[in-house]
């Protein structure tokens, strides 16, 4: 019914905490009807129950919902001031759970910072090219069913962990070069019911997981021939121009690596912040002898995020 869809979406965009600016309140969006039931499938789903967003988020919503409801109820709907009360009372983190509904009816949820930048690094949250490359390779399993997948800039997992569930993979390998970034990673692989393969009480029938610092300035050939990746991926890794040298270093360094073997397939996905950054990172591309494509945009929206922003998704030949 129209009502399930729309309670559906309701879910879908505020386990994943993009911000209340997000939420369909105007053009056709809540009715009276809807808005009684809106806490069930916001504050109150289960997945946001057992895996909180931020006090903030939470706060910021129910005021918009309450704002929402006395618009077109002349009663006010007592458990909505109840579950604002209990925000102003709560303590505020510097973290929160962003949950991502899967079409399977499973979820992926995120411990993240509540701030863009913490810690000298900005890998601490989910940016939208890793939305959009997860949204991409749950449309395309056949590019990771029961191979080893190798993702740069792994952030807070996101890509990997609906990967891992959606489209089973052989093996997959996170990595980043920033500690605070990995201790969160390895937190998040493991908040998904993941075993990570140091793990003894690990399934061996499922499939291996690794988090791996990686520093793409420094990581020698004789490290990336370690992993022996079928498919390499990386999301909004294009954010200046000396990453982009360094990525193209490494893919360097790793086909040189892969002499008895074929070449990882490799998909960098991205923000078109600025076209000059895209232009440097093909004619670096260009300059290693890499050869890309650009991959068909998709409309398989599965997650939020802005949709404004120009997105787009590079296939290379090493």
């Amino acid at each position: 019914s129209r009502l399930f869809h729309r309670a559906r979406q309701l879910a879908t965009v505020f386990t994943a905490n993009p911000g209340s600016h997000w939420f369909p309140w105007e053009g056709g969006g809540l009715g009276p009807r809807a808005l009684c039931s809106c806490s069930e499938w916001t504050v109150k789903h289960p997945v946001c129950v057992k895996h909180p967003p931020s006090v903030k988020y939470v706060r910021c919503f129910l005021s918009e919902l309450i704002k929402k409801h006395e618009a077109v109820h002349t009663e006010p709907l007592d458990e909505l001031y109840e579950a604002l009360a209990e925000t102003l009372m709560a303590k505020e983190s510097t973290q929160g759970h962003q949950s991502y509904l899967l079409s399977s009816g499973g979820s992926v949820t995120l411990s993240e910072s509540t701030a863009i930048i913490s810690h000298g690094t900005t890998g601490l949250v989910t940016w939208d090219a890793a939305l959009y490359l997860a949204e991409w390779a749950i449309k395309n399993p056949a590019a990771f069913i029961n191979r080893t997948v190798l993702e740069f800039g792994s952030g807070a997992g996101l890509t990997g962990l609906a990967i891992y569930k959606m489209c089973h993979p052989g093996a997959y390998i996170f990595s980043d070069p920033h500690s605070r970034v990995l201790e969160q990673l390895r937190g998040n692989v493991l908040l998904n019911g993941l075993s990570l393969e140091a793990d003894i009480t690990a399934n061996l029938d499922s499939p291996r997981v690794t988090v791996a610092q990686l520093d793409w300035d420094v990581a020698t050939v004789h490290q990336l021939s370690a992993f022996q990746p079928d498919v390499v991926i990386a999301a909004d890794v294009l954010y200046c121009p000396e990453a982009i040298v360094s990525l193209v270093g490494v893919l360097r360094r790793l086909a040189a690596c892969q002499e008895h073997k074929r070449a990882p397939e490799v998909y960098v996905a991205f923000t078109v912040c600025n076209p000059e950054t895209c232009q440097l990172f093909t004619t670096e591309l260009g300059r290693a002898g890499m050869r890309w494509e650009a991959e068909a945009h998709h409309d398989h929206k599965l997650f939020p995020y802005r949709e404004h922003l120009e997105m787009a998704m590079l296939n290379l030949t090493l």
